[in-house]
């Protein structure tokens, strides 16, 4: 975890550094372009892998044996399932009657989409294996390359196509780079197109692959129908918005490669220890992201000046709203993860179906309204949604949580309000409110007696101490 963290804390870093840079070279509407192309081929992404990645990373963690076999069919079936996701993505820009820019755009996007679907396949052969040094190098690699190939379009002015080719560019190093990390250290495949095993593999990783499209389709369809709706510049006030909730995310990511295999492993081995890991998971990651979450609300003016400048001032409101939901995807996520490991994908792909009808319903109806304010307001209501489910799934499955996490959970809640109330009494400017915050915050949560002893124990075994 330790490889996979740092290098995601140089993504945040790069990735900070270019959507700056990106937001300020292009025009809103332009933006809002580039916003478009990346929601739609991650939704349209499902076709290519159709869930066979996730599958493969829960069965390979198990059976380390059948590696060769999985990753020398998987591989040739995504090359077939790419150049069906190919012509259908065109048909729908042709219906969509999109611009000859954004089909452009779109198409090579929908490339660097192909590409990075077999680089997941590889990375989840790293997180099966439990080799996050090599996946926390080709992170390292990717977002540095991205950076580099991003400064050069931007300063030789080359537009909003040299942006999209610095993306499909440093993702083709990548690949070439992690497919020979995979068979000088992980595992040579065994390359056939073994028609019944083809089927058997497409047919088991449906769940996934729908539970892909959900989400897919739950998270980026709000700037497709912003587009459709209401046009380029407000999707590109969205856009700048998402971009920054997008790199929060980031850190949950290296958590949820981590654990799911671990969980996959602990379902089958030791049941308790699955449960606490999934307490665990929810409680740190709650403690870290409420109160950032509670500080960009205090501050959400200020930190779109800071980053995109006065053209975007719009986007504070929608920032304010869309932080939510980053806390609820660190408690969303590790409720994936432990019904994904227990078999009950099925049960995940039920609960973004609702998801997805309610965020796509209350889209219709807010958009035309409140535009980007109303998709945010409608993205935390489905993610509060989707908690209430899965909580309810786990408790019907006989895997609830110990009575103490809720305890702790109202302790963040009241530590993170006692900082909102300080903060805003205080009426401190950004840079100073981070460490006065940060001092609050933790003495608040010591006197609640928020660590029990295990948490000082994984306390002292992260800093070497046991």
């Amino acid at each position: 975890m330790s490889w996979i963290l740092v290098s995601q804390i140089i993504a945040c870093i790069c990735g900070f550094i270019w959507t700056v840079l990106i937001a300020r070279y292009m025009s809103v509407s332009e933006y809002g372009i580039l916003g478009f192309a990346i929601s739609l081929t991650g939704i349209i992404s499902f076709t290519m892998d159709w869930g066979i990645s996730t599958h493969i990373v829960r069965h390979i963690s198990t059976d380390h044996s059948s590696a060769p076999k999985y990753v020398g069919n998987a591989i040739p079936l995504k090359g077939i399932f790419s150049i069906g996701t190919i012509f259908l993505t065109l048909v729908i820009l042709i219906l969509m009657k999109s611009d000859e820019v954004t089909i452009c755009v779109t198409l090579l996007f929908l490339i660097q989409r192909i590409v990075l679907s077999l680089n997941e396949l590889i990375i989840g052969c790293f997180q099966a294996f439990e080799e996050g040094k090599y996946q926390g190098i080709r992170n390292t690699i990717l977002n540095l390359l991205q950076l580099i190939f991003i400064l050069i379009a931007i300063f030789s002015d080359l537009g909003i196509y040299g942006i999209t080719f610095a993306y499909l560019l440093a993702n083709v190093i990548t690949c070439i780079y992690s497919y020979y990390v995979l068979v000088k250290h992980i595992t040579k495949p065994k390359y056939e197109i073994n028609k019944n095993f083809c089927k058997k593999i497409t047919k088991v990783s449906i769940p996934f692959a729908v539970t892909g499209l959900l989400f897919s389709i739950y998270y980026s369809i709000d700037m497709i129908m912003l587009t459709h709706l209401v046009g380029n510049y407000e999707t590109g006030v969205y856009n700048a918005t998402y971009k920054l909730i997008s790199v929060l995310t980031l850190f949950y990511s290296v958590y949820g490669s981590v654990i799911f295999p671990v969980m996959s492993r602990l379902y089958k081995n030791n049941e308790k220890l699955l449960i606490v890991s999934f307490e665990k998971s929810i409680k740190y990651l709650t403690l870290i992201m409420v109160p950032i979450a509670v500080g960009t609300v205090l501050y959400s003016l200020d930190i779109i000046r800071l980053i995109y400048g006065h053209k975007y001032d719009a986007a504070s409101a929608p920032l304010s709203i869309l932080i939510w939901t980053v806390c609820l995807l660190f408690i969303n996520g590790p409720c994936n993860s432990l019904l994904n490991a227990s078999h009950k994908e099925v049960s995940v792909t039920k609960i973004y179906l609702i998801a997805a009808a309610f965020n796509f319903t209350l889209n219709l109806i807010m958009i035309p309204y409140l535009t980007y304010t109303g998709a945010a307001i409608t993205t935390v209501l489905s993610d509060l949604l989707i908690l209430i489910i899965q909580f309810y799934v786990i408790y019907k499955s006989g895997q609830k949580p110990n009575k103490k996490l809720y305890y702790d959970i109202g302790k963040i809640i009241i530590g993170s309000t006692i900082l909102a109330i300080a903060l805003h009494l205080l009426n401190l400017n950004m840079w100073l409110a981070l460490p006065v915050g940060i001092i609050i915050y933790f003495a608040t949560l010591y006197l609640l007696k928020l660590f029990d002893k295990d948490d000082k124990y994984v306390i002292k075994e992260i800093l070497g101490k046991n």
